[in-house]
């Protein structure tokens, strides 16, 4: 009986031992991102440069894909982006919100006459600080991914039907939030 009280009590120091010599494997790392692909209509979760995921047959906004957006022009900004906020209890299923704009949309929106230099000001503040950039410029907001909810799948099969965000299917979404976390990398192009 002693020997096993002996052994019991050498367990934690096994175990700090064990994981010093064992890799170190972690779900939902560092190293995970996503890339959408617009002209393919595909999402892709990656761990560094290995794909894990891909999901295929995602809808873009209506008005297709565009260097920015502008609020109700119902297109998906291209650009580098990451995880600013998740949803659960959105009609979409989950929404997975991304820090749109950025200071590159901000620019060019600025020189194109779309947004006053107070915008242009706001926008690049929030970005400075590390804080949600204003989702309620002319560049507009609240673009994310997300599941269908209780959208018709059919129509999501058939045609590119959000007002900008990238939309999953239900079982996708499910699948996809489990590796999703804040300050997650997105790249959509």
């Amino acid at each position: 009986m002693t020997r096993h009280l002996e052994l019991f009590a050498a367990f934690p120091r096994i175990l700090f031992l064990a994981a010093l010599l064992l890799p170190l494997t972690v779900v939902g790392g560092e190293d995970e991102w996503l890339l959408v692909d617009t002209d393919k209509h595909t999402l892709q979760l990656f761990d560094g440069e290995r794909s894990v995921s891909q999901f295929e047959g995602i809808s873009i906004g209506r008005g297709g894909t565009g260097r920015y957006r502008l609020k109700g022009d119902e297109r998906t900004p291209l650009g580098k982006f990451r995880v600013a906020w998740l949803k659960a209890d959105s009609q979409y299923r989950f929404f997975i919100g991304l820090d749109y704009p950025q200071r590159e949309h901000a620019k060019k929106a600025f020189e194109n006459g779309d947004i006053d230099a107070a915008d242009r000001q706001r926008i690049f503040q929030a970005i400075y600080a590390g804080k949600l950039p204003p989702q309620n410029t002319a560049l507009g907001g609240y673009i994310g991914i997300h599941g269908l909810g209780a959208a018709d799948p059919r129509l999501h099969e058939m045609a590119d039907w959000t007002r900008g965000c990238v939309a999953v299917t239900n079982e996708q979404i499910d699948l996809l939030r489990r590796h999703v976390r804040t300050g997650m990398p997105v790249l959509i192009r």
